[in-house]
């Protein structure tokens, strides 16, 4: 089947396509950092306990397993770019069940958060690939990790936009924020579907098989979901028990801790404007294996010393992720053409590892005690670095 003139990948030097698509990192980055602000919110106002308080990131997360899928079919029949209209619609549906949710209780909430993460779930579906082939192959996962820069903002932007939210400890604060979110996300839609974004070669070659049928095919998509688990693991597991570490190891009030935490996000952020240099002059499979063995070698020095060594060990790691999820996703999806959708199906589905494995790491905090759980992200480090390593030659 021969493909359109209009369809074929676009040249590296197109960069108003990657600045409007990059507002859709930003925004997704600021609405999911806002659970973190959310949760001690919903926990004080219902009266929860903090396993009732985190089903809002089990509906969040959860959402991100069962949408991915499918949403990887709707971007295969829709496009990429009218599939980005419809995820920010339905993210916006999720935004105003906040307003009802209010008078209605805490299950319509886990309902907000659960359409919500829809809505972005679909957007990263659409989004990312369409980075990645937005230009030359070999720089796809430099224009992810700037792309992922934003995201990194947008997380960094959400705890300011929470100060709406807490200070007065009333439901009603919650439903001017979402509404704003809710009316931003509408205008960004119509901005969407009437931008001019080309289409890229894939959307013009109609899907014939499976999912999973492609994992099979593609042994590094494959592994690719696996280390995109272990990333979002990791990085949450690190992220959630930050501030205990801090109290434990280096003598740190709650109070105290608390404002180191957005450290090690903001060292993602930071990272990500570096890593889009670093991958001009190393292959972005070997810079993937050597930020993850920093961050195994950093953990080490965590779990092992004591005092402000361990700390900023541990809040160094921040900078180590930075580069990897864009690495691991544009490397999984290289080379699949008509597939790519399907591809980011299933590694948008893998994000659920940040609500799996924060549960694991827990429980071995319980039974070997909170230093000692730190080898938890350590062991999905390894093999995030076994996989940068072995597939450090996808784009030569």
């Amino acid at each position: 089947m021969s493909v359109p003139s209009s369809a074929l990948p676009l040249p590296v030097q197109s960069r108003a396509p990657l600045a409007i698509v990059t507002l859709l990192f930003f925004m997704w980055g600021l609405l999911t950092a806002l659970n973190d602000v959310l949760i001690p919110h919903l926990k004080a106002l219902y009266t929860l306990s903090y396993l009732q308080a985190m089903l809002v990131q089990f509906c969040f997360f959860g959402a991100y397993f069962l949408v991915s899928l499918p949403a990887g079919r709707l971007i295969q029949r829709l496009g990429y770019q009218r599939g980005a209209v419809f995820g920010l619609v339905v993210a916006a549906a999720g935004c105003l069940l906040f307003l009802p949710a209010v008078s209605a209780g805490y299950a319509l909430f886990l309902t907000a958060f659960f359409v919500l993460a829809a809505g972005i779930t679909v957007l990263q579906v659409a989004a990312n690939p369409y980075v990645a082939a937005l230009g030359d192959p070999r720089t796809a996962s430099s224009r992810l990790t700037l792309t992922q820069a934003f995201n990194s903002l947008g997380t960094a932007v959400a705890p300011a936009l929470g100060v709406l939210i807490l200070p007065a400890g009333g439901s009603g604060n919650v439903q001017g924020p979402y509404l704003a979110l809710a009316l931003a996300l509408l205008a960004l839609a119509g901005f969407f579907a009437l931008a001019r974004l080309p289409r890229i070669a894939d959307e013009a070659v109609p899907a014939t098989t499976s999912a999973v049928q492609v994992a099979r095919t593609h042994p590094h998509l494959l592994w690719g979901v696996v280390a995109i688990f272990l990333y979002v693991g990791a990085e949450v597991s690190i992220g959630s028990l930050l501030i205990n570490f801090m109290q434990e190891a280096a003598g740190l009030s709650a109070a105290a801790a608390a404002p180191y935490l957005s450290l090690y996000w903001g060292g993602a952020m930071v990272g990500r404007f570096v890593g889009v240099g670093l991958m001009r002059l190393m292959a972005p499979g070997r810079l993937l294996a050597v930020h993850a063995a920093l961050a195994v070698a950093l953990i080490a020095v965590g779990v092992t010393t004591y005092g402000a060594i361990a700390m900023w060990a541990l809040l160094a790691v921040g900078l180590c992720n930075s580069i990897m999820f864009p690495t691991i996703f544009s490397m999984a999806v290289h080379r699949l053409g008509a597939q790519t959708a399907q591809g980011s199906g299933l590694l948008c589905m893998a994000i659920v590892g940040g609500a799996l494995l924060p549960l694991v790491q827990g429980h071995a905090a319980d039974v070997i005690g909170l230093q000692a759980s730190f080898g938890v992200p350590a062991l999905c480090y390894a093999g995030i670095a076994a996989y940068g390593w072995f597939n450090a030659r996808l784009f030569d």
